[in-house]
């Protein structure tokens, strides 16, 4: 998949299925699947490091994941998270941030918002950069905007979102994640715009989906939000199996001479 492939898709009416990755095994996996592309997203301040918030992802990090995504999934269209404020350092810092992402294996970039970033949006893409954009809930704002809730529940407030959209379509946006808005508004939106949406928390009206991989494959146990399909239940699956390990060991089940062991020449 190149980034042509994604207006291709919108225009046949095939949706695109996207997977949040951080690292080089699950990367691997991702790689041998029939998913079309991968974010490695700022997400992974929470879930590899543990943080609440998605604020303490920095370049150095969002480098570390990307470069480890690009190794296990050669030949996947991958997308680099632009962590918080990266993009609004100035015009030549921004561009040394997505020049090191790029460099470590991103095909293209995402950022967050619409408001007085347009310009910076247009002279990345100008740079021979995709750009794709991120409106609804954007977990770097999370404490302007009160929490992780869901947006565009009101006419104005929906109006907005579209007039971002729009904004970012011109602004030369390939593509646009909308995060947890009413169905109703992420179709409208999805209607109004040529190139393609990608939904999370935004119903089936998108033009794709996205997921993260520990969400999806239920190694969260502790979240579960509403837009959330586990596809199984991973935790659980992992937690047996150690406990089985934990057994075989004292019990003297493993490991076996015969299976396990190397025998003396």
């Amino acid at each position: 998949m190149n980034v042509l492939d994604f207006q291709r898709m919108k225009n046949e009416s095939t949706k695109i299925s996207m997977v949040t990755c951080y690292d080089y095994w699950s990367a691997k996996i991702l790689d041998k699947s029939k998913i079309d592309c991968i974010l490695v997203g700022d997400s992974a301040a929470m879930v590899i490091h543990g943080h609440k918030t998605t604020v303490p992802a920095t370049v150095p990090m969002m480098i570390h994941h990307i470069e480890a995504v690009s190794r296990g999934a050669p030949h996947k269209f991958i997308i680099g998270d632009m962590p918080f404020c990266s993009y609004r350092m100035g015009q030549s810092k921004t561009m040394e941030t997505v020049d090191s992402m790029m460099k470590a294996g991103s095909h293209a970039i995402k950022l967050e918002g619409a408001d007085d970033n347009v310009e910076i949006i247009q002279h990345i893409v100008k740079s021979g950069i995709p750009v794709m954009g991120h409106l609804g809930l954007t977990p770097q704002s999370i404490h302007a905007l009160g929490g992780f809730k869901v947006q565009g529940k009101d006419e104005i407030a929906a109006k907005k979102i579209l007039e971002q959209a729009l904004c970012l379509e011109e602004a030369g946006c390939f593509a646009i994640v909308l995060e947890c808005v009413p169905y109703q508004v992420a179709k409208k939106i999805t209607e109004s715009l040529q190139i393609p949406t990608i939904g999370i928390g935004a119903g089936p009206y998108t033009n794709g989906q996205v997921l993260v991989f520990q969400d999806l494959l239920g190694l969260q146990n502790d979240f579960k939000p509403k837009f959330l399909k586990t596809y199984m239940q991973g935790f659980e699956l992992i937690e047996q199996s150690l406990n089985l390990f934990d057994q075989e060991v004292k019990n003297e089940v493993f490991p076996n001479i015969q299976e396990h062991c190397f025998q003396k020449a």
